[in-house]
């Protein structure tokens, strides 16, 4: 059969990439550091020092994972061979559809492990606190911020994250006006990082009366939900500090108590907010790790001219800003304006498919992010 001469094909075209991904992952050197880290588990001693021993069962889940997933790729790929070599032995033709799935699935996996790969900044391995505010635009901006949060929890899904509502404000109308939430898994930070910045929609608003066309724009800001013990100081008479009722996204749980609690640096005018526990203690701890992480990071841009890679710029929240613009009248469009990278498919886009914008930004920054001409889809 012709497909499966062309299944063959397509097989030992991706041989190559499949041997460069196994290089380029230094698998032995891998194994020898699971190996030491199992080894030093075993010692009785191992959890006297907690943050030391939780670091090193993390790493060591990194690494396993690392191995697995290219052990199981590994596997699909001599699965695909061995389908192949059925179907010219049986003329089946019901393994046709069988093998391109397969192939469909190995070129997803390999493209996967290749993204991670890319991972080079210090907090990519960590979890992710995303921030979204609704920009210029008014009720429609809240809708949008509420459709973009529904993106990257769909997206967090997709890969098997965990996403936990930090802080959450509805708009007066329909949407968000702001949210926030951790994503819990593994380079969950190195994964989002490239969202952060300004999100452009351009659509005909059911919000319109006369149904024009209508712009409308949210701010994503995407930090590593850091943990440990920050080198970082903060007295009390270096913030203020307000309780506020607090209510759950979608309408849920509203406390009748004020529980949530919005802190405010006063030299750098940072602001925080948490209302993810019931106890306004327990906000406020959590609170005031969120503002140490920030003022850490902000220490490292006055040191580290490569904030960026942390952070990324900070810009207005409206025209002439945008990193990313989301086209849906007159046509479908979404395209990423630092990259290039575009597609017309902008319901799977909004439906959590940002994978081939998140590996475009990252070879995108591993080439020194080359300055690209801004140019409006319009």
């Amino acid at each position: 059969m012709i497909e499966l001469d062309n299944f063959k094909s397509t097989l030992n075209e991706l041989a190559k990439p499949l041997s460069e991904v196994k290089g380029a992952l230094n698998l032995d050197v891998k194994k020898n550091r699971i190996s030491e880290i199992d080894l030093a588990m075993q010692e009785p001693t191992f959890w006297n020092d907690v943050d030391k021993a939780n670091k090193l069962a993390r790493e060591s889940k990194i690494l396993k994972s690392e191995v697995s997933d290219f052990e199981r790729l590994s596997q699909t790929y001599e699965d695909i061979e061995t389908l192949i070599e059925m179907g010219y032995e049986t003329n089946d033709e019901s393994l046709v559809k069988e093998i391109e799935s397969e192939i469909k699935l190995f070129k997803d996996e390999l493209e996967e492990i290749h993204t991670k790969l890319l991972f080079s900044g210090e907090y990519d391995a960590e979890n992710a606190v995303v921030s979204i505010f609704a920009g210029s635009g008014g009720t429609e901006s809240c809708d949008w911020a509420s459709i973009l949060y529904r993106m990257y929890t769909r997206f967090a899904e997709r890969k098997g994250f965990k996403c936990t509502v930090i802080d959450f404000e509805e708009g007066d109308v329909v949407g968000i006006k702001t949210v926030v939430f951790r994503i819990e898994g593994e380079y969950a930070y190195g994964f989002m990082r490239s969202e952060n910045g300004v999100h452009r929609l351009v659509r005909m608003s059911p919000y319109n009366a006369q149904g024009k066309r209508e712009t409308s724009f949210v701010r994503c800001e995407v930090m590593p939900d850091l943990k440990e013990d920050l080198d970082i100081e903060i007295k009390d008479d270096e913030y203020e500090m307000t309780a506020y009722r607090s209510s759950g996204a979608g309408g849920q749980h509203i406390n009748k108590t004020s529980s949530a609690v919005r802190i405010v640096h006063k030299a750098t005018g940072i602001v925080v907010n948490c209302q993810e526990e019931r106890s306004q203690f327990q906000n406020k701890e959590k609170a005031l790790q969120m503002l140490k992480t920030k003022l850490y990071m902000l220490k490292k841009q006055q040191a580290d001219a490569k904030w960026s890679d942390i952070r990324g710029e900070v810009k207005e929240n409206g025209w002439g800003s945008q990193i990313r613009s989301y086209f849906l009248q007159p046509y479908r469009l979404v395209k990423d304006l630092r990259t290039g990278e575009e597609t017309s498919n902008s319901t799977a886009v909004l439906d959590g498919d940002i994978d081939r914008f998140i590996s475009a930004y990252l070879k995108w920054q591993q080439l020194g992010c080359p300055d690209r001409k801004a140019v409006d889809a319009e």
